[in-house]
């Protein structure tokens, strides 16, 4: 379905949110994870981007509706990350809207706030 780069961009985001969750744990700010699993991907000699605008196109104009990326590995495979108490529907909404407008094909929904971190990990397909 994928090419071997999206498949090791993807296990390179998934064993790298493990290792940052099982260094510092759940419970803290989103901003946290975030930082921790962006120097882990660049480390790793993945190109990160955080806090990426997203515009909407509508109408024919550009519109810079506040959109904003969590984070964008190597331009192709985007996170969103959360620390909510349990993942819900409009968060997958929120992350397929995000693919769907800025054209990539595959992203990660990470809710950092559980016990086992694997069972917060969302890979989500455009």
């Amino acid at each position: 379905m994928f090419d071997t780069e999206f498949e090791d961009i993807a296990k390179a985001i998934v064993n790298s949110a493990i290792k940052v969750h099982k260094n510092i744990g759940p419970g803290l700010l989103e901003s946290v994870y975030q930082k921790c699993l962006v120097y882990e991907l660049q480390k790793a000699g993945f190109r990160v981007a955080t806090e990426v605008s997203l515009p909407v196109k509508y109408d024919g104009i550009r519109i810079d509706a506040g959109f904003r990326i969590d984070m964008i590995v190597n331009e192709a495979v985007v996170i969103e990350n959360k620390t909510v108490e349990s993942l819900q529907p409009i968060h997958k909404a929120q992350i397929i809207t995000y693919l769907k407008l800025g054209g990539y094909r595959l992203g990660f929904l990470i809710n950092w706030n559980e016990v086992m971190l694997r069972n917060g990990i969302k890979r989500i397909i455009n």
